[in-house]
């Protein structure tokens, strides 16, 4: 007898269990919420990301194109130059002396210039007086046009060691800032190959630029006259402003990676960009202000994935129900407008998009109330709830018959 109690007990408990389960099932199918968005007004903004370096519009490597030993310096870092000033002399004493000897040797030549034309002279006219012969006059001639060029290449190396001579004093050729300064006094240069660089001037450090590295991918959106923003890491509470100048065609290529230029113009009057900084940039391709949005969700949102028959929604506090419009795919874009407790479909004509802002033409207006998704109730113990705007895994169906 107790066994058969047992039983009983055990049957009436798995009863009022399927009871409550399927009740609660039916409930929760047909009491889902829509997830709702009110339209208002805003601002989307399509951006594409860099880094980049900090440096100046306009700079000047400052060297030599004569060997020798530095004698003076009259700058140093940081210091401000005029256009003209002087900033370092080389050692003038070998200069000075190969001016000199070029100077000496000019002169025996202008000499034995001096000697050849008086002598052609003489055997000129005694050659047009037939008293002397062809040839005496022809070697007289030749003499005198050996003398001629020997005084002209002089003269090209006196000016040549003048200019070299020139060369010793250094002098900034802009007005500007020192950035750096790669010599002390005492110290040789050679100048025999190329131009070793001394200093390196900035011609004005209140107008910088950002050089960005802007991605193969991303360069296509990327035009001169872009507005720019970008924080640096001295300052990383401060957002600068700048504007897109130039877009440079040439690739750079590292590691397989595909980066083209970008140079950003940076106003710098409070001077707090300083070169060689690491700037994150942020490219404004595409802006929209004050236009109607939505949430992209809400154009991703479809109740009619399964069977617009199956739905059931409920507008929060009532037994008002929803079966939404059937709408034929046309491939335009759309949302649900929610209104008087039932889902209407309504075709939009969209714009710019961020990923998670639309912006919205036509189609809804502010204050339109847009379905985004739905809201399930709280799952019941040991069961999992599912859309029944989603379809099921393969014969699930047929089990729950």
């Amino acid at each position: 007898m107790m066994r058969k109690y047992i039983y009983l007990i055990a049957a009436i408990v798995v009863l009022i269990l399927a009871i409550v389960l399927l009740t609660g099932k039916k409930s929760t199918e047909n009491n889902l919420k829509p997830r709702i968005h009110v339209v208002e007004k805003g601002t989307i903004v399509n951006t594409v990301t860099a880094t980049g370096t900090v440096e100046p519009i306009d700079q000047v490597e400052v060297g030599t194109q004569v060997s020798g030993v530095i004698e003076r310096i009259y700058t140093d870092y940081n210091e401000r130059v005029k256009k003209g000033q002087l900033i370092a002399r080389i050692d003038e004493s070998s200069l000075k002396a190969r001016l000199l000897q070029a100077k000496a040797s000019l002169a025996s030549a202008q000499n034995e210039l001096d000697y050849q034309t008086k002598n052609f002279r003489r055997i000129k006219m005694l050659f047009e007086k037939e008293m002397v012969s062809e040839t005496e006059y022809d070697e007289a001639l030749y003499r005198y046009n050996n003398a001629k060029a020997s005084v002209e290449s002089l003269q090209s190396e006196v000016e040549q060691a003048e200019v070299n001579l020139s060369y010793a004093r250094i002098y900034s050729p802009i007005d500007g800032v020192v950035l750096s300064r790669s010599v002390e006094e005492g110290q040789t240069v050679a100048a025999s190959f190329n131009t070793p660089t001394l200093f390196l001037i900035a011609r004005d450090l209140t107008r910088m630029q950002v050089e960005a590295d802007v991605d193969e991918a991303d360069i296509g959106q990327v035009e001169t006259g872009q507005k720019v923003t970008f924080t640096v890491d001295a300052f990383p509470d401060t957002e600068f402003t700048g504007e897109v100048t130039q877009v440079r065609l040439e690739p750079v290529i590292e590691s397989n990676v595909v980066t083209y230029t970008v140079i950003i113009d940076a106003p710098n009057p409070d001077f707090k960009l300083k070169p060689g900084l690491t700037a994150s940039v942020t490219i404004i391709t595409n802006e929209a202000k004050d236009v109607t949005v939505v949430p992209a969700a809400a154009l991703r949102f479809s109740p009619a994935e399964n069977s617009p028959g199956s739905m059931a929604l409920s507008s929060g506090g009532g037994n008002h129900s929803s079966m939404p419009e059937a709408l034929p795919e046309t491939g335009e874009d759309r949302v649900w407008v929610w209104k008087d407790g039932h889902l209407h479909p309504v075709i939009v004509n969209t714009g710019i998009e961020d990923g998670v802002w639309c912006e919205i033409k036509s189609g809804v207006l502010p204050g339109d109330s847009v379905v985004t998704g739905i809201d399930r109730p709280d799952n019941l113990p040991g069961r999992t709830f599912r859309s029944p705007f989603m379809p099921g895994p393969p014969g699930r169906d047929k089990k729950e018959d």
